[in-house]
């Protein structure tokens, strides 16, 4: 809404993906909407995992099209050599988005609770929560 406003109380949003070469759009998920997502340049690989933990995933071209429900973790990644560009479509003004990887290793969840849920160590750990921690905002 805050780039278009005409979108104010109409349900809908989109955006559009721009993903060089060996880009990924990590993890993520989007609370208050579904997001339909639709390959206009290049190729993309997509995927979502629904609540039993099952992997739906596709290799996406120039006009597919795929549809990631609402709340699911999902992923865009370009495998190729080439730009790829989307548009996605979402079903509500303001859909939000949830980094995965920021969410779990940006924030201050106990490294013990990391360690275990994880089943690594304490060095990854802080490994993985130094690249992921954003930036303190001044």
């Amino acid at each position: 809404m805050g780039e278009f406003p005409a979108l104010n109380g109409l349900s809908v949003s989109y955006a559009k993906l721009r993903f060089p070469p060996g880009t990924v759009n990590p993890t993520h998920t989007h609370p208050r909407a579904s997001e339909l997502l639709l390959v206009i340049q290049g190729a993309l690989s997509v995927g979502f995992v629904d609540t039993a933990g099952k992997l739906y995933a596709q290799d996406l071209v120039a006009g597919d099209m795929f549809v990631f429900p609402k709340g699911l973790v999902h992923f865009q990644s370009n495998k190729g050599a080439n730009l790829a560009v989307a548009l996605s479509a979402f079903g509500s003004a303001n859909a939000g988005t949830v980094s995965v990887p920021v969410t779990v290793f940006g924030t201050n969840v106990d490294d013990a609770v990391l360690c275990k849920s994880f089943k690594t160590d304490l060095p990854t750990v802080q490994k993985l929560k130094a690249a992921l921690t954003p930036p303190p905002k001044h």
